[in-house]
Formats: structure tokens, C-alpha cells, sequence
């Protein structure tokens, strides 16, 4: 797996609650589809310039987990997204296991006006939409970047 979308689950992980350990870290991650050995994920927790605290892991104080850019919309469309569906003012993309979060997250960054909010689980995306024109224009630009 990418290393940036590795660093950007390690970040979306701390911001929904404490982690212990590297192994309750791990944990996280395997449920969202990244198999991390420890020397990886030590480098990450470097990379990333985390805190161990009595409490466990956190980002240090003042970042906001920003620093950690994303690869461009159109190429993770490209390479995670199976299917795009429309329903009323909403969409529905399936994505590859373990992916739709920083697919969500690159759709949230383009600042879209076709884009109200995204929701994701682990291979599904729900997009809502203005409108329903609005889903169907948003479904055309990501159908786009498939090919």
C-alpha cells in the first residue's frame, strides 16, 4: 500500500481516540486494510512526529495531521474506485477493500461545490449532492477519471 495513504489512516486513527501501543495501532490499521510490520510503523510514528504519552500515541502538539498530503483525486479515483452509482442527490462509489477513506478524504480536499460531505466505511463512499443535476455532473467527472 501507498505509504502516504499508510501515514493518513495512522492520523485519521489518532483523531478517533487513543492508541495504546504500535500493536493496538497495528490493530487499527489491519481493520482498514494496511498489513504494517513494526520497523514500518515505527518509521510512520517517526515520519508522522507523534508523541508517546501516559495515555499512548497522539499527534504533537499543534499539527493538525495536515502535513500529510494526499496524492491528487484523479489518481486515487483511478486507482481504488470500482463503481460509481447515483441515487436521488447522492452517490454511491464502491472502492477496492481498505480504500474509501482517503478516496472521502481527496473528494473532501477538492472543494467541489458538487460535493455537500462524504461518508465513508471501508469500500463504499456515500456522496451527497446539492441536487440530483449536481450527482449526475459529479458522477460524470469521477467516470472521467476512470478512463
Amino acid at each position: 500500500m501507498n505509504k502516504t495513504l499508510r501515514q493518513r489512516a495512522v492520523l485519521d486513527v489518532l483523531r478517533h481516540g487513543s492508541i495504546a501501543s504500535q500493536e493496538d495501532l497495528q490493530r487499527h490499521l489491519r481493520r482498514r486494510g494496511f498489513k504494517v510490520g513494526q520497523a514500518t510503523l515505527s518509521r510512520d510514528i517517526r515520519d508522522l512526529n507523534l508523541s508517546k504519552t501516559s495515555h499512548g500515541y497522539s499527534l504533537s502538539q499543534g499539527d493538525n495531521g495536515s502535513g500529510v498530503a494526499l496524492p491528487p483525486v484523479s489518481r486515487l479515483v483511478k486507482e481504488f474506485v470500482l463503481d460509481v452509482r447515483t441515487a436521488q442527490n447522492q452517490l454511491v462509489i464502491k472502492t477496492i477493500v481498505g480504500s474509501a477513506q482517503p478516496v472521502a478524504a481527496a473528494l473532501d480536499e477538492t472543494d467541489w461545490s458538487e460535493v455537500v460531505g462524504t461518508i465513508a466505511g471501508d469500500d463504499t463512499i456515500l456522496i451527497v449532492c446539492p441536487d440530483r443535476d449536481e450527482a449526475k455532473s459529479l458522477a460524470g467527472r469521477i467516470e472521467e477519471m476512470l478512463g
